[in-house]
């Protein structure tokens, strides 16, 4: 028979590993079932392909059911918005001391400069709340819910360039191919809503544009897990989800038919070859489906009340900015949707950043305030996770010309500033130091390892037993680091 005929083409789909495979998970499997209890397995392949998530969690009680992520792609300066340095006005122009920087790497961009001129922030800063926050003019919005906030000065990486830092505090690896945050959450934990994904992905623009470091679905990707598991981004503009609308003349009951025969199809597949991949895109039709009922009216704003859109500011209307992200975030939390990510870029400020920083706060800022007091009157922060930050933070010296009234910063992640809030986070609180420079820590660091794996106890988890076993090993998103820091908890 020729190879190239289509039935000897099936036939040879049984290839050595799929033999392997099933003989592995068949005559294997039962042989060393009947030597060992059962219950010794850490989880069966039913349980990892459960949508449901993973029986053995919770791990115990949540204080936080979902989460919500505010990444400012591009590293915002920490020096400018929370990280008041009043002594660096006598330091202006003056080179920072070796004995701060303490021959720690810098970036490519600034170590052909003759010499680091350090840049004081040029905003002011008042301190807030019951505990008395410093916090920059820059952010009025945000200084007034301060005390709903646990802000954290010394949050620290190894990764000093953009895509590595970015992939790291995302899947806990500075090298590509790991489950990103949500995607572990959706695998351990599962959906609280059958009609929209587990995993939500939102992209902001900024002037009608996205611009910055440019964003890699690996960012929000499932990894090794089943692709089940990675985030489903909603676009802006037209149908929120490609070809989620029937094209004209396919009417919902005929889809309904058509996808009733392909799962057909695919589960027959599914029996020849065994492929796991093939039911997870059975499930992913059949959420395609009803999305196409959920996410319409997820999108449709026209029941919030004109106080609520007010409070979000007047960008709220306009699809895609980052204000109609915040309120869109906080409508997908109240549908039971588990992580939702909110990115905005264009934060890479290496020159011109006062203006620059500027423009960004004040995009995000009254956004940001109103999201934290939205679900506060809603009764819904006592349950959701609101995360802020960047990849990670800038350099006192400047980078380019330096003057009065303009600078740049590079990259730094020895130290720089997050926020949470929300879910098992005890409010109104700074926590860690920094030295004068805003260059090394001094007082309780909190590694990128460290900030998921105190994300993920306020979801009642564990962070060494979420794992998948994988090429030979157990992987987990803080990979073999990470402590919680207990001092920020509620």
């Amino acid at each position: 028979m020729n190879s190239k005929h289509p039935l000897r083409e099936h036939q040879l789909i049984e290839t050595r590993r799929h033999f392997f495979g099933k003989a592995a998970g068949g005559i294997g499997s039962a042989a060393l079932a009947s030597l060992c209890n059962e219950n010794l397995f850490a989880e069966s392949s039913s349980q990892t392909a459960n949508p449901g998530g993973l029986p053995t969690l919770p791990h115990f009680a949540p204080k936080a059911k979902r989460v919500i992520y505010l990444f400012m792609s591009g590293a915002p300066s920490q020096l400018d918005m929370w990280d008041y340095k009043p002594k660096m006005v006598d330091w202006y122009d003056k080179d920072l001391p070796d004995s701060i920087r303490n021959g720690q790497r810098i970036t490519t961009m600034t170590s052909g400069q003759a010499r680091f001129p350090i840049a004081p922030s040029i905003f002011n800063f008042k301190q807030h709340g019951k505990h008395g926050a410093w916090v920059s003019e820059l952010l009025p919005h945000t200084a007034g819910m301060v005390d709903d906030l646990a802000v954290i000065k010394t949050v620290n990486t190894e990764a000093i360039n953009h895509d590595p830092a970015i992939t790291y505090i995302q899947t806990g690896s500075q090298l590509p191919g790991r489950p990103s945050t949500g995607a572990w959450l959706s695998y351990g934990l599962g959906s609280l809503n059958h009609n929209l994904p587990t995993f939500v992905v939102l992209h902001s623009t900024v002037n009608g544009g996205f611009g910055g470091q440019a964003l890699y679905a690996r960012l929000w990707g499932a990894g090794f897990l089943s692709t089940r598991y990675q985030g489903v981004s909603l676009r802006s503009n037209g149908d929120p989800v490609l070809y989620l609308s029937n094209p004209s003349g396919v009417s919902g009951e005929l889809r309904r038919k058509m996808l009733d025969q392909l799962a057909e199809f695919n589960q027959e597949r599914y029996d020849t070859v065994g492929d796991p991949e093939i039911q997870s895109r059975i499930a992913q039709y059949e959420m395609a489906y009803r999305m196409q009922t959920s996410v319409p009216e997820l999108t449709d704003i026209s029941d919030e009340s004109e106080k609520t859109l007010e409070m979000y500011g007047p960008e709220v209307k306009k699809p895609g900015t980052f204000a109609a992200n915040c309120l869109l975030a906080r409508r997908l939390a109240e549908r039971g949707v588990r992580f939702t990510q909110v990115f905005i870029r264009q934060w890479d400020q290496h020159g011109n950043l006062p203006n620059d920083i500027r423009r960004q706060c004040g995009i995000i800022d009254q956004p940001c305030a109103a999201l934290i007091q939205d679900l506060k009157q809603r009764g819904m922060l006592d349950d959701t996770l609101v995360v802020w930050g960047g990849e990670f933070g800038r350099t006192i010296y400047c980078q380019g010309g330096l003057t009065k009234t303009n600078y740049g910063r590079d990259h730094h992640p020895r130290c720089f500033t997050k926020w949470m809030a929300g879910g098992g986070i005890r409010p109104g609180i700074v926590y860690g130091e920094t030295d004068d420079f805003s260059y090394n820590v001094t007082e309780k660091p909190v590694h990128i390892h460290d900030l998921n794996a105190t994300m993920l106890h306020c979801l009642g988890i564990n962070h060494e037993r979420l794992t998948f076993k994988h090429q030979g090993r157990d992987f987990r998103l803080t990979d073999v680091h990470g402590t919680v820091v207990k001092d920020i908890l509620a």
